[in-house]
């Protein structure tokens, strides 16, 4: 088991080659497929989810016990209900505004808005619900797996 420093660090490379893949997209054709993966949006596939969300895995397979890195996309008006994941996720909101609620009563009305650019940590066992309100929202996802 990794220890907390390791498993910053860890997430912290898995962002930096996150930012790497989308600066580096321009160049594409000048690159060495050996040394580095580049995922344009056109080639991303999504996966319709439950729940009003699609998901994208860019990196590793989050139902193993391992780094994963996922894009969620929040379609308008829909939230999950209030749930729970084993072990911490990092979360980034690329685009639009991001709603949080946490404990176990299930409240809407009352979720507060992450705006783009902000940081979020969902810490493992921790009951939360989340979504999108009027537009779409889209989170980067940073955990280790395996998560539900």
């Amino acid at each position: 088991m990794l220890s907390f420093l390791a498993k910053r660090r860890t997430i912290r490379l898995a962002l930096v080659a996150s930012l790497f893949m989308c600066l580096g997209a321009a160049k594409a054709a000048e690159l060495d497929p050996k040394a580095i993966a580049i995922q344009l949006p056109k080639d991303i596939k999504w996966v319709t989810g439950a729940g009003g969300s699609d998901q994208a895995v860019l990196v590793g397979d989050p139902s193993k016990p391992a780094l994963y890195v996922v894009l969620t996309r929040w379609n308008p008006n829909r939230n999950s209900r209030p749930h729970s994941h084993p072990n911490d996720r990092f979360i980034t909101v690329l685009s639009g505004t991001w709603y949080v609620g946490t404990g176990s009563n299930y409240d809407p009305d009352h979720m507060t808005p992450i705006p783009t650019g902000s940081f979020v940590t969902h810490f493992g066992k921790q009951i939360h619900y989340d979504g999108a309100k009027d537009a779409e929202v889209i989170l980067q996802i940073v955990g280790m797996g395996p998560a539900q």
